[in-house]
């Protein structure tokens, strides 16, 4: 029988038995619709931690000054004054580090006109910038000229410029923070949420210098909460914690026995976690949704024997008029591979729009690719294959004298 005649009458079967042919199809058409939705769910999410890890820079080690006590009471990692600006400037000096941004900060009331908003300033140098890979959406950068003038100018985040000038332009503006007047030099480009959730865009840039002498009380001008430190590749970072840990304990004569006053934190290794976790779940995601195309396939095997019991005879009769042994086992398996790509591209379809519709509606972010669609297809055609070959063989083996005598 010739590939066009066997597929006229594989479409032929289906449309003789159409409600169970629709039934049929529904296991694959669940199951590729979940394959599809939960690649695209998890898909969204490595892509919203990928995006958060990006928007931090890359190679990046965070610098916390040590723990202080008072009265017996241990405070947390970055209370005392153990890092200077002069060890910045110092580890700036290091081979393996391309660049450093040390950082004061603290919450201020911002006012402009009528409005007012409350939110993070940070005093920075302006190395900050490449550190954080932080580019402006208008006007510019402040200079190493501003942070030895200890100028007042400042550069907003979007959520801080939308909430205080909503749609006007804040470049040249004056802002009070601390009942002082700031210049807007610019605004910065959207970061959105960091990895902790935190919206990166909420937050004010000032010269450091301005920071510590004007805005952020601090009995020893010269300390700073934290130092961001760039290492120049990735494959520098060990190397970077290592010349910094030495540096840092020979500039503060920590002896051999004493623990380190500062604490380094490994910004890749953290983004990493979160990057494995993502990953996983992603995969966790398409194993269970993989299971209801199994399901279905198993499906398709017993609706796939039922269908031949009952055309028995019509078995016996093609083996008795020359039908071969490929022929019956082809049209049986071209039946099962129909109704599984039936259904998969139903089922396809159906996914997007799943995933168009959490996307909308749950504000979640997700991503359908090329890919998974193609997996989910590829897939539903494998298990029709799979789950089709024993119906059609067992229909194919059949004697044709006991399948004529079949009532």
């Amino acid at each position: 029988m010739n590939p066009q005649a066997m597929l006229a009458e594989a479409l032929r079967a289906m449309a003789m038995n159409r409600m169970r042919s629709g039934l049929t199809m529904l296991g694959m058409i669940i199951g590729v619709a979940a394959v599809v939705l939960m690649m695209a769910v998890g898909q969204g999410a490595q892509e919203s931690v990928k995006r958060s890890i990006d928007s931090m820079g890359s190679n990046l080690f965070i610098v916390l000054s040590g723990a202080s006590t008072s009265g017996g009471i241990r405070f947390g990692t970055g209370t005392a004054p153990t890092l200077t600006l002069s060890d910045a400037r110092a580890m700036a000096t290091l081979d393996s580090i391309g660049a450093v941004a040390p950082v004061v900060s603290g919450s201020q009331q911002l006012i402009y006109d009528n409005a007012n908003w409350s939110t993070i300033v940070m005093g920075v140098t302006p190395d900050y910038f490449t550190v954080r890979a932080w580019q402006l959406d208008n006007g510019s950068e402040f200079g190493d000229t501003d942070v030895r003038a200890a100028n007042r100018v400042a550069l907003l985040g979007q959520t801080v410029a939308q909430n205080l000038f909503g749609e006007d332009n804040p470049v040249g503006k004056t802002i009070r923070i601390k009942n002082r007047p700031f210049t807007v030099l610019g605004v910065l480009a959207a970061k959105g949420q960091s990895l902790d959730g935190r919206d990166q865009d909420d937050s004010v840039l000032v010269p450091i210098t301005t920071a510590q002498r004007q805005l952020v009380g601090n009995q020893f001008p010269d300390s700073v909460r934290q130092i961001m430190v760039q290492a120049r590749s990735a494959e520098l970072m060990a190397e970077a914690e290592r010349d910094m840990t030495e540096l840092l304990r020979q500039r503060h004569r920590l002896q051999a026995h004493q623990d380190n006053d500062f604490n380094i934190r490994n910004l890749a290794s953290v983004a990493q976690s979160a990057a494995d976790s993502t990953r996983v779940m992603s995969m966790l995601l398409g194993a269970i949704a993989s299971v209801s195309l199994l399901v279905g396939g198993i499906g398709i095997m017993n609706i796939m024997l039922v269908s031949v019991t009952e055309r028995t005879r019509e078995i016996g009769i093609r083996i008795a008029v020359g039908a071969r042994y490929r022929d019956i086992l082809g049209q049986f398996l071209l039946e099962a591979i129909l109704i599984c790509l039936v259904g998969g591209l139903i089922g396809t379809l159906l996914g997007v729009g799943l995933s168009w519709l959490v996307s909308s509606k749950a504000d979640m972010q997700v991503v359908v690719s090329s890919q998974s669609i193609l997996l989910a297809f590829g897939f539903s055609s494998v298990i029709g294959i799979f789950f089709g070959f024993y119906p059609a063989r067992k229909a194919a083996a059949m004697n044709p004298v006991e399948a004529l005598r079949h009532e």
